[in-house]
């Protein structure tokens, strides 16, 4: 009996291991492949390392691995070789989306603004590869993916925008430790909450010694209080969400045939742009004493610019929640719009709904791009770990609510500031803001908006570099769009290069 109970603490000592601290066990072994790549009439041998960077705290004491695979060009000199880190956002995503869609060597072969058929799904070579211009690492979040909180680690450590910079900070710099990078051309590249991310890690790192030479900003959201995330509230006033919305909603309703017909997109664009941004705005802001026939003008310019009914427009008071478009746009046709891509829809089980029960351009995609993603690291790369795979990680997953507080300001958070402040204390930092015209999770406009009133001088202002495209939140679904992304990206990066 004695020896059972002395076995028993002896165990739970070894658990706890030193200083109370939860045992931790081994990091896998990292996973190395070689390969070759053909991209812009160039082969390129490289080479691809899966595995975990930990994380630390002030005691040296664990918190974190995080996961990532990085594509390093085979034989180049890492004094002028870049290299780039990829992230989703979320918060609470994996980085699954860019690592398998975007601009490493190999992608998933998508039907543009169709679902995904299958499986067996497809996995092609991308042609239009980042490889050629800059070495690769695809980061997943703390406690998304195969990335951990462990140890001395707390969820509430890294759920929150300054904590979630930091483990990103630290990563990186641990990263260019370990390989060898600190003197490397170094850029960010951030999808969705990822561009938030963007703002306040460009910050950090610099402050901490890192400076970095570029910033992609793809599908932005870095000021929440413009109601980027919401359908906005018009009682009380709090209008912007809408006129950031209403151009995105124009451009679904032209790719869907309701409106703008007979124009090219971007000519059709620019009207429903100045109006968003001129008489739109003002007449909103007008509220209980807006006249009469100024709100009858404005019902005819929405149903000519979104294709809903005028008295639907007339009886939403001008005001129409995107997410309620969704629902709106094709409700003649029972089908429902997506809020990711609103170029995909599907069949509607519950039409007279406000809210839509799924998104069309999610559910279409997924599947292709979780199966894949898996088969490629463990059998193609060879990456083995008893843990689970977490592609997205919300609420109970993460261990703690995403904490928006910012630089101890209350939240809706805005990165916008540390943006601003990155690019005046490195006058040579340059940034790509990537945006879809069908993107209803990061409306295109709002993101001009911000980037807009940086309070950056005039020629800083100059280092920002746009691009929009045919497609949604995930510009690299459409082909044709990933195709003009990439040549955008190719000129810029020489561009930025060219001026260090």
């Amino acid at each position: 009996m004695k020896s059972r109970i002395l076995a028993a603490c002896l165990g739970a000592v070894l658990l706890l291991g030193a200083a109370g601290v939860p045992y931790v066990p081994p990091a896998p072994a990292d996973s190395v492949t070689h390969a070759v790549a053909h991209v812009n009439g160039q082969t390129i041998a490289y080479t691809t390392r899966s595995g975990m960077i930990t994380l630390r705290n002030d005691k040296d004491q664990l918190t974190a691995r995080m996961f990532y695979t990085a594509f390093i060009k085979d034989g180049a000199d890492a004094k002028t070789r870049p290299v780039t880190f990829f992230y989703n956002g979320g918060p609470g995503s994996s980085t699954i989306w860019l690592r398998m869609g975007s601009f490493a060597p190999l992608r998933v072969e998508t039907q543009n603004d169709k679902s995904i058929p299958g499986p067996a799904f497809h996995l092609i070579e991308n042609n239009y590869s980042l490889i050629d211009k800059s070495d690769l690492v695809f980061v997943d979040a703390p406690n998304t993916g195969w990335s951990r909180v462990l140890g001395a680690g707390e969820p509430k450590d890294f759920m929150g925008v300054d904590q979630d910079g930091r483990a990103f900070t630290q990563f990186i710099q641990r990263y260019i430790t370990q390989f060898g990078r600190w003197n490397s051309p170094k850029f960010l590249f951030g999808e969705s909450y990822g561009t938030t991310r963007d703002c306040v890690l460009v910050n950090m790192l610099q402050e901490a010694g890192v400076q970095m030479n570029g910033v992609v900003l793809l599908s932005s959201i870095l000021n929440f209080g413009l109601g980027g995330l919401g359908g906005g509230q018009q009682i009380g006033g709090g209008d912007w969400a809408y006129v950031g919305y209403l151009p995105t909603e124009a451009a679904a309703a032209w790719f869907h045939h309701k409106a703008g017909q007979g124009q090219s997109l971007t000519a059709f664009l620019r009207g429903v742009e100045a109006f968003a941004g001129g008489t739109y705005v003002h007449d909103l802001a007008q509220g209980a004493d807006l006249s009469q026939s100024e709100f009858n003008a404005d019902v005819a310019r929405l149903h000519q610019y979104i294709g809903l009914p005028e008295d639907y427009i007339r009886n939403s008071n001008l005001r129409i929640p995107y997410f309620r478009f969704l629902q709106a746009l094709l409700r003649d046709q029972d089908t429902l719009v997506g809020r990711y891509d609103a170029r995909y829809t599907t069949w509607d089980l519950a039409p007279n709904n406000d809210t839509p029960e799924w998104d069309p351009s999610d559910v279409g995609i997924s599947g292709a791009f979780v199966s894949l993603g898996m088969n490629y690291m463990t059998q193609t790369l060879g990456y083995h770990t008893n843990l689970m795979y977490r592609p997205t990680a919300y609420g109970p997953v993460l261990g703690a609510r995403w904490d928006m507080h910012h630089n101890g300001d209350d939240p809706p958070a805005n990165v916008a500031p540390d943006l601003a402040r990155a690019m005046t204390t490195n006058p040579h930092l340059k940034v790509f803001s990537a945006n879809g015209y069908f993107d209803f999770a990061t409306p295109y406009f709002a993101t001009e908006y911000t980037l807009n009133h940086l309070g950056l001088a005039p020629a800083l202002q100059q280092n920002l570099t746009y691009g929009f495209y045919q497609s949604g939140h995930m510009v690299y679904l459409n082909p044709q769009a990933l195709v003009a992304f990439k040549a955008d990206l190719a000129a810029w990066y020489d561009m930025t290069l060219a001026s260090h």
